[in-house]
This record gives C-alpha cells, structure tokens and sequence, in this order.
C-alpha cells in the first residue's frame, strides 16, 4: 500500500536555511511577528491534516470517481464531502487570506508549502478548495465593495467554493472566439447563456454554494480577446446578508470521463439565461481573469511538487526492500538469496533524478512564494515592482518546467517498481494518470513557453530576465568566495551567459519571422528551468558546505551530506540537457516548417 509522510525536514531547510524566511518576512509590516516556530508548527499540524485525512481518500477518490446523477445533481467520491468539513472547522482554507474578511492572513510562501502537502496526499480532493483561491484573488482585485464583502468571507471560510468558467468546445486557448452571451438587465444583473467545458469542481456536494466567474460577452462588444467581460455566476443566487434564494439558472449537463484526476468533477456546465453581475469593467474581463490564471498556473506547479515528491517517497521505500539480483561489484547482502535494487547504478539514476528535481522544485517555488509576499506587502514601491517582474518571469516557468519534470518523476517512480508499479495498489499509476493533466490545463506547456520567450522575455527586450540574473548574483554573493563552491557556480554562470546569447539570436530571428519564436519557446523554457534549478542547487550546496564546516553531527551531517551529493548529480547528470536544447533552440523554424501540409 501507498505511504506519504509530509517532507517537513526539507521544508524547513529551504524556508529556514535556504530562504530565511522569518528575517525576510521581517521586512513586512503584515508578517512581522510571524517566527520559525510558527511556521514549523502549522506546517506540522496541516501535514497531519494531509497525511491522515486526505491521503486515505486518495485511492478511493481515483476508484469511485464523481457520479453524475442526472438534471445536474453531483456527488464527490465517499469521504470527499467529510473531508472538506474538517477542512473548513480547521480553517485551513483561510491560511493565507486577508483578516479583513476572515482570513488567518499568512504568507503566501507558507500557504505555497501546505498546498504542495495537499496535493501530495490528493490532488484531486485538493482541486476543489484551490479553485477557490483563485475566484477569491479576481474578486479581491476587481471586485466592488458589495462584491467583496457579500463573496469573499464565504470563500475564506470556505462556506462556499469557486470555479473559473474559461474554456468552450471551441475556444480553449483561443478565448477571443468564445460564444458565451451576456444580456443586461434591467436590475444592473445580466443574463448569461452559453456552454462551457471542463471546469472543475463545476458541480459537487462539498459545499453550500458555488461561485462561478464566467467570461462572456456583452451585445456590443468588440470582437476577439477585447470584447470579454467577466461575471459572478453563484449556484445559489445570494441575499446581500448571504442568505441563499433561488437555483440559478444553469445546472452541470455531464462529468468528463478521464484519464486521470478522477476524484475532481470536470464538468460542462450549461448557462440557460443564468444570473450574473459583472466584475470590473465592461470588455476588460481576461484582465481579471489572468489574475485568477495566474493563481492556477502557480497552483498547478505545486501539484506536481506534490505528486513526483510522494512519488519519489514510495519508490524509494520499494526500492530499499525490494530483493533482486546482485550488485554487479558483488553481493551487499551475503545472508539474503539478492541484494535490495537500490545497489544497481540505473535504479539510482531514478532515484536521484527525482530526489534533484523534487528538491529544486521545492527551493524555486518557495523563493518564488516569498517573492509574491514582497510584490503585495513590501512598504517600498520599488522592491514591490521588481519582484512582480520576477513572478510574471518565473509563473510560466513554475507552471511548465516543473510539470514537465514532475510528470518525469512520476514516471520513472513506477519504472523503479516495475511490474508492481503498473498494479493499482501500489498507487504509482494514480500518480502518473493525475500529473499527466498537469501539463495540459491552466495553459498548455507550450502556451508557457510561448508566454515566457515572447511576452516576458524579448516583449521587455530582456529586462526582466536581467533583473532576475541580479537577484541570483545577491543571493548567492556569500557563497563566492569559497573555492569549493566553483564546481557549482561555474556551470551556473556559464548557462546565464549562454542563455544571454542565445536570447539575442532569437530576438534578432524573431523580428524578421515571428515562428522563429515559436520554434525557439519549448527549449527556451526548459533552458531556463535549467537555469532556475541550477540556481536552486547552487543556494543548497553553500548551505550544506557551510553547515558541514560548521561542525554538525548525526543525522544533520547526513542530511547535509546528501544535499551536496544530490547537488552535484544534477549539474554531472541533468544539467548537460541544456547542450542539446541550446542546439534545438537555434535549429530555428526551418525544419518544423518546410514540409508541406500534404507530405506528412
């Protein structure tokens, strides 16, 4: 059977010795009282929340799936619905949520490091609280006051839970061809009419309400991407007090069947004249939109931690106990008939790459995290621009490489298992089902990269990525006088330099034909995931170096220990990727585009 234990001693590595967290948080008026000890003790009660209460539910959630009962009614897979209610007594919805309207008001990077618990344990059950923080993100920053005050303490007490109605048959990506309607009425209310697909959590009986925002358009709204308004669509139609009326006009016409995710309603939802109020202003609905997209595309970076780190656990236990042919320099375990498979170099090869890309993964999104806290409570203006460069520099790198990555690790952690791990007990099937959507929802990985190399890269001819090179430079500036620290620093100044270059010659492509870019964006990405990670690796390893000199014993100088280890496994092992992507980058368009429609 399946295990997850919360990682909570790496956790408080990157948080307490990588990012320093609660001297940073310092610099914050918001958080300025919170210290190591409150974090470590709310990590450790919500990863018992994960690893006892959601956990159990995963399996079952992937076995049962939702039911679809018919004239729109939904039920959760059993557990689901009692989960939730402990969720919301525990008011672990409202960790990171403005106190205003009832939030706890933590830092993002603290509720950064619960989500990835959460989705360790169950990604599926976890969809349904975290779609809620982003309809709570677009209304705080576009709602009115009546908006607010009537939606917003309800989705922090998670009395009720959101969704965002994007995606039609038709327009996925494309949302300036979406069909959705939106009638005004006389009231101020509009009427909404159109069909969406593949919302989740659309319909389910977790909650008293559900609150969908929808994007439609307005009788005279321009065409394409200009002529999209964003509305508030509640299930229940609510009084001013948040008592609820009437059943909205819309119901949950079916669930998807799908590969994986099965404990997530993924529903089509049918707006039959519905009502809904407009947030923001009329036609500049993707505006708040994006606001909500970006939460998610942040959000689904962490399921993935989540997934390839509770992957990594179990296939690294089977791989201990697991009894099978002799290591090739001779038996380990004289006693026992085979040695245990962790001996043979390709089942480590496995191991580390998960290990490398888990541990980065975790450094990068939690410094990311932190970076969010500064963009929205720094006092100083110029400290909160800078590091809303970074995050809208680094969200499609968080959202596309660690996927990419995650989905690797996943996969590989069912290879360590072999047979077994294409058995459905063991759970590591679930596992590569669930991360495989990871990589396609919240914007596809190649719309990120596309995102990353045209929009936030040459768009600012490189500004912002400069600036992140700057941050990287100060962070590891207490590092670069320790000689031993060459062997990690040398590689990572090498690929920045690398990656100005080759920036330049795209840019310079670009300009004489746009599909040069997008020849270039999906090696771009993952060149500055390599760039990213190695940063990651580069911070782990001065820590560990220093602690090491420091003098620590037991189980510390072990933990210490492995880090280094770990750290130079990537730069031998994962790091030379960035040779053969730099080559494809450059290869241009010409070999995607010369062949001909007909020829293929």
């Amino acid at each position: 059977m399946p295990t997850y234990a919360p990682p909570l001693r790496d956790m408080q590595f990157v948080l307490h010795e990588l990012l320093n967290v609660s001297e940073g948080l310092k610099k914050l008026p918001l958080h300025a009282d919170i210290d190591r000890q409150t974090i470590d003790s709310i990590l450790e009660e919500g990863g018992k929340f994960c690893a006892e209460v959601l956990f159990p539910l995963n399996q079952v959630g992937d076995r049962e799936g939702c039911t679809f009962h018919g004239d729109g009614v939904v039920t959760t897979p059993t557990g689901f619905k009692e989960a939730y209610a402990k969720f919301v007594e525990g008011g672990w919805g409202a960790l990171g949520m403005d106190p205003d309207y009832g939030g706890q008001g933590l830092p993002h990077v603290i509720h950064s490091a619960f989500m990835e618990m959460m989705n360790a344990a169950n990604q599926a059950w976890t969809m349904y609280p975290g779609l809620s923080h982003g309809a709570y993100n677009a209304l705080q920053a576009f709602g009115t006051p009546e908006q607010k005050n009537l939606y917003l303490p309800r989705l922090v007490s998670g009395e009720w839970t959101g969704t965002m109605c994007l995606t039609e048959s038709h327009a996925g990506t494309d949302l300036g061809i979406l069909k959705t309607r939106a009638e005004p009425k006389a009231d101020g209310s509009y009427s909404i009419t159109g069909t969406k697909i593949f919302i989740s959590a659309g319909e389910h009986d977790m909650s008293r309400n559900i609150v969908h925002l929808v994007l439609a358009r307005l009788p005279d709204a321009p065409a394409g991407t200009k002529g999209i308004s964003l509305f508030i669509v509640p299930k229940f139609i609510p009084a001013a007090d948040g008592t609820l009326g009437d059943r909205n006009a819309f119901k949950c016409g079916a669930i998807e069947h799908k590969m994986g995710i099965h404990g997530n309603a993924t529903c089509v939802m049918n707006f039959d004249g519905a009502t809904g109020w407009m947030v923001g202003a009329p036609n500049k609905g993707l505006n708040a939109m994006f606001v909500m997209m970006n939460s998610a595309r942040l959000g689904v970076g962490m399921q993935s931690l989540g997934l390839a780190e509770v992957a990594y656990q179990n296939s690294l236990a089977y791989a201990k106990e697991r009894l099978q042919s002799r290591s090739l320099t001779g038996p380990k375990l004289k006693d026992q008939p085979a040695d245990p498979i962790i001996v043979h170099p390709d089942v480590r090869r496995m191991l580390l790459t998960q290990k490398a890309y888990v541990e980065a993964a975790r450094a990068f999104s939690y410094w990311a995290g932190l970076a969010i806290d500064r963009e929205h409570k720094h006092p100083d203006e110029k400290v909160r621009k800078d590091n809303a460069d970074l995050v809208a520099l680094l969200t499609p790198v968080i959202k596309g490489f660690i996927t990419d990555n995650g989905y690797e690790c996943t996969t590989l952690a069912m290879q360590v298992l072999g047979g077994h791990g294409y058995i459905s007990e063991w759970g590591l099937e679930q596992h590569v089902r669930d991360a495989r959507i990871n990589m396609i929802y919240e914007g596809t990985n190649t719309i990120q990269a596309l995102d990353l190399l045209g929009r936030k890269v040459l768009g600012d001819m490189g500004a912002r990525l400069m600036k992140f090179g700057k941050a990287m430079h100060e962070a590891l500036k207490p590092f670069e006088e320790e000689s031993r620290m060459q062997e990690f620093l040398a590689p990572l100044n090498a690929l920045q330099s690398e990656v100005q270059k080759l920036t330049m010659e795209i840019g310079q492509k670009a300009m004489k034909n746009p599909d040069e870019a997008g020849a270039a964006a999906v090696p771009y990405l993952r060149i500055i995931g390599h760039l990213v990670f190695s940063f990651a690796w580069c911070m782990s390893a001065g820590v560990a170096m220093k602690k090491l000199g420091d003098g620590t014993t037991g189980g510390d100088q072990t933990f210490y220990r492995s880090k280094l280890t770990t750290a130079r496994f990537y730069f031998a092992k994962l790091y030379p990727e960035t040779a053969s992507l730099m080559q494809q980058a450059r290869a241009g368009s010409q070999p995607l585009m010369e062949l001909e429609e007909a020829a293929f």
